[in-house]
């Protein structure tokens, strides 16, 4: 890498906690890395660029179209769309510097979460405005708490009204659109996504490589692929809970939920996972507080009151 990791990170968040953590981040080194190898620039690429991670609760809530939808009718385009494999590895690692402060029973829910389905990850572009595409695109999201949910956001619009199983996550400002885009994507396919950006972007010099059919039809047709492979499941708690009931019987009449799915969860006693996950999204503590959190979210507020 050229220059100073810090000096660029400095311009593409506005908390020096993120700075000097992610200076020393793998991730974000490697996309740097890379993007400067392709003789791209790396804070251009990352204020132009964000990503909407649409996952495993997505794919079973057939939300990808209208997702893709509501993209294209806020400004936001598609320029790359790949399926990401998930595990318990790659959500510790979105969440790294934030989740020490979710609750033990949380990260059992998301531990089978990502054995549901794979992911859709779905790189996008905007027209030019003073807040980069990542800031715009995490306000326009929603956020995590459903009751904070105003109508015109993503999150909005795709219900599921639902603190865990809140069906996206995007990037919260420049400097994470570095460090996820390593996270998703092993180098060769990294290239191929940085690739497909720049094709559709018209930036491309090699005219020999034909066209590819528009991202956003691409990511339809992947999200088919998900679908095919992905069963359509209920989001009610009363499902899950008859679900739940019929795999631990016989129990006995006054059995309280939270104290049976927890206990079946620690002993990994076999129950169906997505009644399991949505069971317990609804009766289980989410958060063990805020003050061990190592980087708080980002915001638009933020970002304008650090760089105007």
């Amino acid at each position: 890498m050229s220059g100073d990791l810090g000096a660029l990170l400095a311009r593409l968040t506005p908390q020096p906690e993120k700075v000097a953590a992610y200076r020393g981040d793998t991730y974000v080194a490697e996309t740097v890395e890379q993007l400067e190898r392709l003789g791209l620039d790396p804070a251009a690429f990352a204020t132009g660029h964000s990503m909407l991670l649409l996952k495993p609760d997505a794919i079973v809530a057939r939300a990808v179209h209208p997702a893709l939808k509501w993209l294209g009718d806020n400004g936001y385009r598609v320029v790359a769309a790949e399926i990401v494999p998930v595990n318990r590895h790659l959500a510790r690692a979105l969440w790294y510097y934030a989740w020490n402060i979710a609750s033990p029973e949380r990260r059992r829910l998301a531990d089978l979460l990502v054995g549901i389905s794979d992911a859709l990850v779905l790189v996008v572009a905007a027209a030019a405005d003073p807040l980069p595409v990542p800031i715009r695109l995490a306000r326009a999201k929603g956020p995590t708490d459903p009751r904070k949910r105003r109508p015109g956001e993503l999150r909005h619009l795709l219900g599921r009204d639902n603190y865990l199983l809140n069906l996206v996550h995007t990037p919260d400002d420049p400097a994470d659109v570095l460090r996820e885009l390593a996270i998703y994507f092993p180098e060769p396919l990294r290239a191929e996504v940085i690739a497909a950006t720049r094709s559709a972007h018209g930036t491309t010099s090699d005219a020999t490589v034909t066209p590819p059919i528009p991202p956003a039809d691409r990511a339809g047709a992947l999200a088919e692929e998900l679908y095919a492979l992905t069963p359509e499941r209920s989001f009610e708690r009363e499902a899950a809970l008859e679900r739940i009931l019929h795999d631990l019987a016989p129990l006995p009449a006054d059995t309280d939920p939270t104290t049976l799915l927890t206990s079946a969860l620690t002993t990994g006693t076999p129950v169906d996972p997505w009644s399991a996950i949505v069971l317990g999204s609804q009766v289980l503590p989410m958060r063990v507080g805020t003050e061990a959190q190592t980087l708080r979210p980002v915001t638009a507020t933020d970002w304008t009151e650090k760089f105007g």
